[in-house]
């Protein structure tokens, strides 16, 4: 204690010894704070609507909205509130037409997402808040239409009906709120009281003022005389016209009968409404009540189809209690065993993120599982089953073959032996069993069987891995898969359950491994080998015909050549026999002209003759040309044909 007080001292002390030093180091923390916080641009402040500012701005035009909606037709219709509150409602008046202002002002800055981006830009979002119908009635609803009170007087709040228009951010805002409130079924039948109240407070004032034309006490029907000390108070005059408009709109008590066709034509028009009322409020409870139970047979199964196949097949009474605890215990204590049908309506991102979440703590716990990776523990959480499980209800039993892991979650197992009374351990929160039976580690003398019987102590709460769900998520994570066969193996040697295996065994099973990777590669190098076969066939084949359609052009283009030449032959030597024939000088000067050839020298006879023989001559060259190309021509046409049979 006097340590406690010297150190007290002591520091008292230093503190008066430099105040200056404690006052420097208040300013450089106060400094460093105010460096800190953010500085808000109120030029470029843009509202995100998925952003708690705007929730909570939605939630404030609630008010203002409702009190336009009760307060301007009280006021209008019960006069003496009215003249009592007028300066507090003509305040309440301005300060709503100030909100009304503000939530002008910032629908020219709240932004919008366009292809999933928030949109900044200040001129966009002014031009689309502008072309929209919203800033139409937000325009009407600031009118100022209070300019009529210099004219109709001050005690005229019907003037501000105009308010009414802003109705739109009240359903924005209750839509908002039925999202994210955590009891939405709650929320449905408390906005229904509220549509209610709001209808039956304007159908009572309403009646007020019908009663007040027609004239208080008037009849039986209408609001007693005020005159009477005992309905002359304001707040006595409202809560009758409002039970008397209850009880017309509920059709529950007796009303006076109407005597006046005013009264007639009210009271009518009053039934129909509660006829609407009345469907609505039943249709809303019963969409309640269908929400209600198609969460709870989502939540938990079906206890009445259960109870019934049981009785159908004369189950015995001690089987139905055993049925009927257990399901007494799911509602009781709110265990759910259908998680995995409730979060398949999120998408596969939120479903990971809920799971993780939810059961990552208690996957961590398993030995086998630790270390592991990350996204491997992700994909498993998804595959997680909870169960429940009874007193005295068996999990497992020696010697049945494992097809899941289990891990407690809450409750005490007890580790029994065959006679199911002696208890050689018990299992709480956080411990897990039948790991191994579910890997196929090779060499496990229990042969993936159950080693052991478990029971269950009290009622206990258990998540199962099955076998199938870990092999298919480890074929994906193939390192993960041979950590896990080790820590099995560590685990079993242990234990003394691991048979020892040779080297050379491990070295076989390797070659092995390889042979059959290399017959498999062999096999596809094959596939592939015989497709590029047949694709050189074909082309092959394609370019042989291609080459056939070419020379059968050509030859074509042959033939045309060929008799184009002959043609010019036959018409030069016409053209010569004309000359010769002409005369005897003409002959002599071709003879001249014409190379001396020994035996064809004479007089004029003997040269026609021998004229007369080369004409001849000539005329049998040009008849065996012409048979030797019209036989070319049927040899290349029947060619040509034997071509086309062949390629049909």
């Amino acid at each position: 204690m006097n340590t406690n007080r010297w150190t007290r001292l002591f520091a008292w002390q230093s503190k008066i010894k430099n105040p200056d030093e404690e006052e420097n180091k208040a300013k450089e923390s106060n400094k460093t704070k105010k460096d800190e916080t953010p500085k808000i641009n109120w030029k470029e402040w843009i509202i995100d609507p998925s952003e708690e500012f705007y929730y909570t701005w939605l939630q404030i035009m609630i008010l203002p909205i409702c009190y336009n909606w009760v307060i301007i037709i009280c006021r209008t219709c019960f006069y003496t509130i009215e003249e009592a509150y007028l300066a507090t409602w003509l305040t309440l008046d301005y300060i709503c037409d100030l909100v009304f202002v503000l939530d002008t002002v910032i629908g020219f800055r709240t932004g919008f997402l366009e292809q999933g981006i928030l949109v900044r830009d200040l001129s966009r979002l002014k031009m689309r808040y502008i072309r929209s119908s919203r800033f139409k009635w937000d325009i009407a609803s600031l009118l100022p239409t209070d300019l009529l009170y210099l004219k109709l007087g001050i005690h005229t709040p019907l003037v501000r009906v105009n308010r009414f228009l802003r109705t739109a951010r009240l359903n924005e805002a209750l839509d908002r709120m039925e999202t994210r409130t955590a009891y939405p079924n709650t929320f449905r039948v408390a906005k229904l009281m509220l549509y209610i109240f709001v209808l039956i407070h304007w159908n009572a004032c309403i009646y007020f003022s019908l009663s007040n034309y027609i004239g208080f006490g008037a009849d039986p029907w209408v609001y007693p005389n005020i005159s009477e000390p005992e309905f002359a108070s304001t707040r006595r005059q409202y809560f009758y016209c409002f039970w008397f408009s209850t009880l017309i709109l509920t059709t529950v008590g007796d009303t006076p009968t109407p005597e006046r066709e005013e009264e007639y034509l009210f009271l009518v028009a009053d039934m129909l409404i509660a006829v609407l009322v009345f469907a609505s409020v039943v249709g809303s409870m019963g969409d309640v009540i269908s929400s209600l139970r198609d969460r709870d047979n989502v939540f938990f199964p079906n206890h009445e189809l259960v109870k019934s196949y049981l009785r159908s097949r004369r189950i015995s009474k001690e089987l139905q209690n055993r049925v009927n605890d257990w399901y007494q215990h799911l509602h009781i204590n709110k265990k759910i065993t259908r998680e995995n049908e409730i979060l398949r309506h999120l998408p596969i991102t939120l479903q990971t993120a809920t799971a993780v979440s939810v059961h990552l703590p208690t996957l961590s716990k398993v030995t086998i599982f630790q270390n592991c990776e990350k996204s491997l523990l992700e994909q498993l959480v998804l595959k997680l089953t909870p169960q429940v499980y009874s007193p005295g209800e068996y999990v497992c039993k020696k010697g049945d073959v494992g097809h899941e892991m289990y891990i407690i979650k809450e409750g005490k197992l007890a580790v029994v032996a065959d006679d199911g009374v002696t208890q050689f351990a018990v299992l709480g929160d956080g411990n897990f069993f039948g790991e191994i039976s579910i890997l196929n580690i090779k060499g496990n003398k229990s042969g993936n069987r159950r080693t052991a019987n478990i029971r269950s102590i009290g009622y206990s709460d258990l998540f199962s891995l099955s076998k199938e769900d870990l092999t298919e998520t480890l074929h994906e994570y193939p390192a993960a898969k041979r950590l896990l066969e080790e820590k099995g193996r560590q685990i079993l040697t242990k234990m003394g359950m691991l048979e020892e295996t040779d080297e050379g065994e491990g070295e076989v099973e390797k070659t092995e491994d390889m042979v059959n990777r290399l017959e498999a590669n062999l096999e596809t190098l094959q596939t592939k080998l015989a497709r590029l076969i047949a694709e050189l066939e074909s082309s092959a084949r394609k370019m042989m015909q291609r080459v056939g359609q070419l020379e059968l052009q050509t030859d074509e283009w042959e033939g045309i050549v060929a008799e184009g030449t002959q043609g010019e032959t036959e018409e030069q030597e016409k053209v010569k026999g004309r000359e010769i024939g002409d005369g005897e000088g003409e002959g002599e000067k071709e003879d001249e002209e014409e190379p001396v050839v020994e035996g064809e020298r004479g007089e004029g006879d003997g040269g026609e003759e021998s004229l007369g023989e080369k004409k001849n001559v000539g005329g049998n060259e040009i008849s065996e040309n012409e048979k030797e190309e019209t036989g070319d021509e049927l040899i290349k046409t029947e060619t040509h044909q034997d071509q086309k049979g062949d390629e049909k």
